[in-house]
């Protein structure tokens, strides 16, 4: 490791998410962001802060089904997710969005910071076949004002997801 690494990456240890320390202990190579200094809210602002395409800027969405079994669908930012086709995609009649009351409980993530990696246990993650358009995707690092941004070939190594048209 070269001195001037070993120096960024003291300098960045307060900064680091538990997204982040679980990606260090797999060595899954990532970018980090830190917008916190920022006003932006929506994931079309944060895109806009990071300099990015909100196609390649993705938000983690909590959903439950009617049978009572929680899903993980990841979107672009700019985009809405279509439940209709979400729960195709996972099997299910019906799904409906989570409360965000019950994210905190349920994920270890509140709304605006919900990351797919590192929740408190692991719900069928389906990330919208569009992320196959970027050779890396952006997405929240489980803290508001943090985003981690690694190819799918890596998350692959973190979680188990799968790819389908889920958007509106």
């Amino acid at each position: 490791m070269q001195p001037e690494q070993l120096l960024q990456e003291d300098k960045f240890v307060e900064h680091k998410t538990n997204v982040m320390r679980e990606l260090d202990k797999l060595k899954i190579k990532y970018n980090h962001y830190n917008y916190s200094n920022t006003d932006a809210i929506s994931g079309v602002e944060v895109a806009s802060v990071l300099n990015e395409n909100p196609e390649k800027v993705f938000k983690t969405l909590v959903t439950v089904s009617k049978s009572k079994k929680y899903y993980v669908f990841m979107v672009p930012v700019a985009k809405e997710l279509d439940l209709k086709k979400a729960a195709q995609s996972v099997g299910e009649k019906s799904i409906e969005m989570v409360k965000s009351k019950e994210l905190l409980g349920l994920t270890g993530y509140i709304h605006g910071g919900c990351s797919p990696i590192g929740m408190k246990k692991f719900f069928t993650t389906t990330i919208d076949e569009s992320a196959k358009n970027f050779e890396s995707i952006i997405f929240s690092a489980g803290k508001i004002g943090y985003q981690v941004e690694l190819k799918l070939s890596e998350l692959a190594k973190v979680i188990r997801y799968n790819l389908a048209y889920i958007v509106k």
